[in-house]
């Protein structure tokens, strides 16, 4: 290795960043050991019994206060972590929620948070600027008229991204472009709606607008005065008519009366100005409803299945944040498309026969999108805590606590954690990724089909369909829950299994699920060339390295979007650059590779794997992978940690001795609860790891 750090460790195939002895112990000895909470766009858990009645339109990044809130940082308490059996938790209705992403780790497509794309200065000023607009009540041109420079952009890509950033978080602004510089003001049209309807639904409403998703729907509050309704639906298609089409609709409430409401849809495309037909008007009762769903000891998209199966819907028609573990006990926000709140309510205690609960049921004008969270929250024990074999120079507190402290301090390697694989499965996610990449699609179904150790029904109806190549047959052993694994037999029953057949197949499961063993082979890239990094740099930024940068404008007075920076070697020389800013990128068709070793080392790992050629699509699957950039360091936010003596009954009987008679321990064993949150797409095991130095 090239002048490796000696605070840099590799042990098998991945690496440490940090330098103590670490300690041993176990984790998920029950799933209740192992809680994972969602932490939405509003930086609140998801599973919280009430949500503050005022919600931040911006929050401070280190305090999590609303800026100029002179009051007490308040708190919100979370609900017991084990099952709830009493019933829906009432909380405050969600607000549309914005198309922002508050991934700081991964900037992808959808990657639309303000604090990532801008610079901390600018950032600031555009938050000032928001909220002067906001609490100006003028109406003469003092207010309108005022305007704030983001700065220049020359990337036509760049300026789309922060376009659609600022008016995500700030609906009441509008944003322009002159030349390559962008300029925010006060937005007329919304000051304009505000006078017709509540400022909670006019925000909504124009991030309605802006997130453009298609077949998407907006409902105004119900509304019993006629000549109001007219004036909503003159505003609207006075200034939004070659977009959208508004509609009243009248519905029964629960007490029996009737109320008037107006919905808001996209145009078809092309076709601005005709008239629909009977048929046509179907469309408009498409309906989305979001929840909380806390899930033990299931797949996300087990869960998803079961649910899907149970409502008469398809997995596709649910949407999430994020994939949460298995073998925990989990939280997190879902909206399904087609069932209406009352009709979830019905089915809530059903579920929880599966080990699923179904909280905080309401309406929402659109589908979650992967990456809306702000991260997770996490409860972990680990049980069984002792010094590394050998190791009786220190006892269990201080070394849990110098580890704890080493890494707040210097981060974690952001790795992919090997759930994103497939933990105990003999064939693995990334195996079936590259299969697809390739476009062999008789040996992705092959793999897919491939039956894990054991004899249960489903690894019965695997081994039957690899043996006989009899869809139908294998269709019948197959459990009714595994929806996936019954959607691509039912069409392999119908197509053949053949090239066409098996695509056919694959063509039959969700867009979600094809291109999770995409980017499964990808993460499994991005793992491997982060270990190759750090066994060739070390800690050091060299030259051809990727980093986070940003961009100033023609003048040079102010910084910019955050862009990605290849390291010359002057910088390299001058050591302008951290590793913490340094990023390397998950294969695609939109991104760049290291001007170094590890720029060729990537190459020479997809000609390896046979991909030389590929550009990241996968046509006859829908499937276009354009990349992305993943910072190569994380860091947990507020970690707090106890230690726990368990009773001697609870030893593990086949080391009954071990403990203090060879190294000064306790008797009883110890155990660790630690708290922390991290960002979106990190992985807990992965921060143990680098804790505990070994795989926990």
């Amino acid at each position: 290795m090239e002048d490796e750090s000696k605070e840099n460790s590799c042990t098998s195939s991945l690496c440490c960043i940090s330098h103590h002895p670490g300690f041993r112990g176990s984790i998920k000895n029950s799933t209740a050991d192992f809680v994972v909470i969602e932490i939405n766009l509003n930086n609140q858990w998801v599973n919280v019994a009430h949500l503050l009645p005022k919600v931040c339109t911006q929050q401070s990044e280190h305090s999590g206060q609303c800026l100029g809130d002179k009051s007490e940082e308040k708190t919100v308490k979370p609900l017991n972590n084990m099952p709830n059996t009493g019933g829906e938790i009432q909380m405050a209705p969600y607000t549309s929620e914005p198309c922002d992403s508050a991934d700081m780790t991964v900037a992808s497509e959808e990657s639309l948070d303000l604090d990532f794309i801008l610079d901390t200065s600018v950032n600031e000023e555009l938050i000032q600027f928001a909220m002067i607009t906001r609490l100006c009540e003028d109406t003469s041109e003092k207010c309108s008229s005022a305007e704030l420079s983001l700065g220049s952009y020359p990337d036509k890509n760049q300026r789309a991204s922060v376009h659609r950033a600022v008016r995500q978080r700030f609906p009441f602004l509008m944003t322009m472009t002159k030349g390559s510089e962008i300029l925010v003001k006060e937005d007329r049209h919304y000051k304009e709606l505000c006078r017709l309807v509540s400022e909670e639904e006019s925000e909504d409403f124009f991030r309605f607008l802006d997130a453009k998703v298609q077949d998407a729907t907006f409902t105004f509050k119900p509304d019993d005065d006629k000549e109001h309704r007219k004036a909503v639906h003159h505003f609207v298609s006075k200034h939004f008519g070659k977009l959208v089409e508004t509609k009243s609709f009248t519905a029964v409430d629960s007490g029996g009366q009737q109320k008037a409401s107006i919905t808001v849809r996209f145009r078809e495309r092309n076709k601005p100005s005709k008239k629909r037909k009977a048929a046509d008007t179907q469309e408009d009762d498409v309906i989305y409803t979001g929840f909380t769903l806390q899930k033990e000891n299931l797949e996300t998209l087990e869960a998803i299945s079961y649910l899907a199966k149970a409502l008469g819907v398809l997995p596709s028609d649910f949407t999430y944040a994020g994939i949460k573990d298995k073998r925990a006990i989990t939280y997190q926000s879902m909206v399904v498309k087609k069932v209406s709140p009352e009709r979830l309510r019905q089915m809530s205690a059903e579920f929880q026969k599966k080990g699923i609960h179904i909280h905080h049921i309401h309406p929402v004008s659109q589908p979650l999108r992967l990456g809306r969270l702000k991260g997770n929250h996490f409860d972990i024990i680990v049980r069984d805590v002792r010094a590394h074999s050998g190791d009786c120079t220190s006892d269990l507190k201080q070394l849990v606590q110098e580890a704890l402290d080493n890494v707040k301090a210097k981060g974690f390697v952001n790795y992919y954690g090997p759930q994103r694989f497939g933990t105990a499965q003999s064939v693995q996610a990334d195996q079936i990724g590259l299969a697809l990449l390739k476009e062999e699609m008789v040996m992705a179904v092959k793999l897919f089909f491939t039956p894990e150790e054991g004899s249960d029904p489903q690894n019965k109806a695997k081994q039957h369909f690899l043996q006989t190549e009899d869809a139908k047959e294998s269709l019948a052993l197959m459990p009714e829950h595994k929806v996936r694994e019954r959607l691509m037999l039912r069409a392999l029953n119908r197509y053949g299994v053949g090239q066409e057949g098996c695509t056919r197949g694959w063509l039959s499961i969700p867009h979600s699920m094809r291109v999770f063993y995409v980017h499964a082979y990808c993460s499994r890239v991005w793992n491997e060339a982060v270990a190759f990094r750090l066994r060739q740099f070390g800690d050091r930024v060299v030259k051809g390295d990727l980093v986070w940068s940003t961009l100033e404008d023609k003048e040079g007075s102010k910084p910019s979007l955050c862009q990605v920076h290849t390291v010359s070697a002057e910088e390299e020389a001058e050591h302008i650059y951290k590793l913490h800013q340094v990023v390397l990128p998950m294969p695609g068709n939109t991104i760049k590779y290291p001007d170094n070793k590890v720029g060729i080392w990537y190459r020479e790992r997809f000609a390896k794997d046979g991909l030389q050629s590929c550009r990241f699509r996968v046509t006859p699957l829908k499937l276009n992978i354009p990349g992305c950039y993943r910072a190569l360091l994380s860091y947990p936010r507020k970690v707090t940690h106890h230690i726990l003596e368990d009773s001697v009954g609870a030893m593990n009987e086949e080391t009954p001795e071990q403990g203090s008679q060879t190294c000064g321990q306790s008797l009883s064993p110890l155990s660790l609860s630690l708290s922390f949150d991290l960002d979106p797409s990190c992985y807990a095991t992965v921060y143990l790891r680098e804790i505990m130095k070994c795989d926990p």
